[in-house]
Order: C-alpha cells, then sequence, then structure tokens
C-alpha cells in the first residue's frame, strides 16, 4: 500500500531515535513508502545502536545536532509531534525548520483530539504536498508510550480506513 497521492509524500525521513522517529519509520515501512534520514556516526540511539534494517544514512559525525539539522535541510517539510512544549531535540528541529525557511507543523497531541489531529496533519500535508517529510519528535525515555500515539496517528492520517488513533 502507497501513501494516497493526494498526501504528495514519496519518502518519510527521521533521525532514528526512539520514539517519534522510530514510529515514522516503522509507519513508512509498514505502508511500503520509501524511508530514509540521517543518523549519528555509530548509528547511536538511547537504545544502542539502530537496527540495520532502517534504510539510514551515518553522518561522519556522533552530534544528534548535526543529524537533525540534516533531516530537516534534507526534507520538504518537518512535522513534529510531542505531547505538551517541545524541549530538548524537539524544539531544536522547529528551530532549525525556521532558520532555514522550510515548512513545520508542531502538534501538541495533548491539545486536540486524535480526530483534530488527523485532520490537521491532513490539511496541512494537502496544502504543501512534501515530497520528502521529516517526522521528529520527543524520545520514548522522555514521553513514554509516544512511539505508540506517533504511530496510531500517522497510519490514520496515511490511511484513512484505519481509525487507529
Amino acid at each position: 500500500m502507497q501513501c494516497p497521492d493526494y498526501l504528495g509524500i514519496r519518502r518519510i525521513i527521521s533521525g532514528g531515535q526512539t520514539g517519534a522517529d522510530r514510529a515514522a519509520l516503522d509507519v513508512a515501512i509498514e505502508l511500503g513508502v520509501p524511508h530514509g534520514g540521517y543518523v549519528p556516526k555509530g548509528r547511536r540511539a538511547e537504545d544502542g545502536l539502530i537496527p540495520a534494517g532502517y534504510d539510514l544514512t551515518e553522518m561522519s559525525e556522533e552530534s544528534y545536532d548535526a543529524r537533525t539539522e540534516a533531516n530537516v535541510q534534507a526534507a520538504d517539510a518537518t512535522l513534529i509531534v510531542s505531547e505538551g512544549l517541545l524541549t530538548g531535540g524537539s524544539a531544536l528541529t522547529l528551530c532549525l525548520a525556521r532558520k532555514h525557511d522550510k515548512p513545520v507543523l508542531h502538534l501538541d497531541r495533548s491539545a486536540c483530539s486524535p480526530e483534530q489531529a488527523v485532520e490537521t496533519i491532513r490539511n496541512w500535508l494537502m496544502g504543501r504536498r512534501p515530497a520528502v517529510l521529516n517526522v521528529a519528535g520527543p524520545r520514548e525515555s522522555t514521553a513514554p508510550g509516544i512511539y505508540a500515539n506517533v504511530r496510531n496517528l500517522l497510519l490514520a492520517v496515511f490511511d484513512p480506513d484505519v481509525g487507529r488513533v
């Protein structure tokens, strides 16, 4: 199954960290959408090495910040999903998207219903039609349950018949 054409998505990228990043990659794989993104040297993530099954490009530096900037620059738009205010790398992602004049949507899941979240993201994607979408958000250790939340949200956005939000 491919993402519906009306969303314009041809590739989903992320930095491979646990939580929101990994959820986006898993949704891409599940839907048959090409995926990728940049990761720090050594394929580092908070749970150890990012599994080889993810088609990610290892950078020459170990910096999470450099990886974040590379993904923002490689994408046509960035979606940041959080549960509350942005902190750490998620806040940096928003700053970098603005710095590089890239479309960015921060969706705070605690501020809207699941149905509103899906509608907001769909409308934003339809208005921008990014071929490459960068998905970011907190890691699992700082936002327990964010992986499942983002996974279910993205599945509902890309496949309206799923209704898993």
